[in-house]
């Protein structure tokens, strides 16, 4: 097992990692950046070592001086969260090289799952349904009216090298395409330093239900019960549950396994996550494969009551997977709190939290690093908190984070927490009828 972990991330997420080494007994080395000098993970962890300017891509970003401060402080093996170099299949290749175990993927299984067309073809040779489109980046405006006609309007552009929502446009007619292919390029280019797009068709109405999966060396994957993560506004998560109201014990195991062919397609060995669209018809597709700790990962967690960033840990020091399957009980819930004015487009607020109370009694957690008097940065994401509810079933779950969301008090700056209120209330939601739309569809005043 590692003697110590540099944690190669902030927030919520580096705190989570320092909790669950701490309970491992293994030492902690935490970087930041010059603004992220006093937070709770670097009060919380053995070590902490400033990497760099508050900009993101002069510390968190950083490869040089992250894989130094590992080196400097001796730490064995880095653990990169999620978002900045979690799927950078260069610095996994860096750290290879500087004998630092990544605890991930492999750097194959990186670059596999990183390009989306190269995804797509690698689960269609194995079986896994993926959505009509494109077999390769489409090079021009004319190459992607081509494809269009032939899948049949309406179609998706997506960034090649993308991930939430950036280079994303929805076309519905030859007529826009040009302009919106512009658009995707640009913004795929400015968010990935890669321009490249591929084409699928659109699907209408769908639910976006993802299978947490985690894999030993040996090649044995099992699958959790699913994540329901139809909640969303641009492409961006907002609610997650598990299990999803809308699978049936028949589907689960066909979409489990499929997300098992998924990652023994790449040798993959840590958790993970394999992401489908589900339509109307309870025809499912393969979307992409996540190869990381997810934001969500508590609503799993507490479901089965695994710990999964301890899991990621043990995998990467090279131990197996000794159970024959996941056991699941109960429903879980998470609202995620970001500081934004929903009211104003969803416009990201900073500012000074003057209060911070957070909400607790039976079947209730809340990971976040925030704390009263904390100033928010404008440098990064603009996520507070993860709230999570439990309950024997999907209605004491709900209860229980209506419950919470009443409790939970954070004053000086604006949150989410009201509109997360409101979609509780909502009667669609509460019957579990929801789609990738519902948010558009349902609340069209924000």
């Amino acid at each position: 097992m590692f003697k110590k972990i540099l944690i190669a991330n902030r927030g919520e997420i580096a705190l989570r990692i320092i909790r669950a080494c701490k309970e491992m007994g293994i030492k902690t080395v935490v970087i930041h950046s010059q603004v992220d000098d006093d937070t709770f993970a670097t009060r919380n962890a053995d070590e902490s070592v400033c990497v760099g300017a508050d900009a993101a891509s002069e510390s968190y970003l950083n490869m040089a001086n992250i894989v130094s401060a590992a080196q400097i402080s001796k730490a064995d093996a880095i653990h990169p969260g999620y978002g900045f170099l979690a799927e950078n299949s260069h610095f996994a290749e860096v750290c290879e090289s500087c004998d630092i175990k990544f605890i991930g993927p492999s750097k194959e299984a990186l670059l596999s799952m990183g390009d989306k067309t190269r995804a797509r073809e690698i689960m269609r040779k194995e079986g896994v349904p993926i959505i009509p489109g494109s077999k390769k980046v489409v090079k021009n405006a004319a190459a992607a009216q081509a494809e269009a006609k032939k899948i049949g309007y309406p179609v998706i552009l997506k960034a090649t090298a993308g991930g939430g929502g950036k280079g994303m446009r929805i076309v519905n007619s030859a007529k826009t395409l040009k302009k919106l292919f512009s658009n995707a390029t640009d913004e795929a280019k400015a968010s990935f330093g890669n321009a490249g797009l591929y084409i699928e068709k659109y699907i209408k109405k769908p639910r976006h239900i993802e299978f947490q999966i985690i894999a030993d060396k040996n090649g044995k994957v099992l699958y959790f019960p699913e994540r329901e993560c139809s909640i969303q506004r641009k492409h961006q998560k907002l609610i997650e549950e598990s299990p999803s109201p809308a699978i049936s014990d028949k589907l689960r195991k066909k979409m489990g396994k499929a997300a098992i062919r998924a990652a023994r397609a790449i040798d993959y060995c840590t958790v993970g996550t394999v992401e489908f669209l589900l339509d109307e018809e309870d025809k499912f597709y393969f979307m992409e494969m996540n190869t990381r700790i997810q934001v969500e990962h508590p609503v799993s967690e507490e479901v089965t009551g695994i710990d999964l960033v301890k899991e990621q840990i043990k995998l990467a020091a090279g131990k197996t997977i000794k159970k024959k399957r996941i056991d699941s009980y109960g429903h879980a819930i998470e609202c995620r709190i970001n500081a934004e004015d929903y009211k104003n487009n969803f416009m990201p607020a900073s500012g000074k939290v003057t209060v911070f109370t957070l909400p607790g009694g039976p079947g209730i957690r809340v990971d976040t690093a925030i704390h009263t008097g904390y100033v928010i940065p404008a440098f990064y994401d603009s996520m507070l908190a993860k709230v999570i509810a439990r309950g024997k079933n999907r209605k004491e779950a709900l209860a229980r984070m209506k419950r919470a969301l009443q409790e939970f008090d954070i004053q000086g700056i604006t949150t989410t927490v009201d509109f997360h209120k409101r979609v509780l209330d909502n009667k669609k939601f509460i019957k579990g009828n929801v789609n990738t739309h519902f948010i558009e569809e349902e609340f069209k005043d924000v």
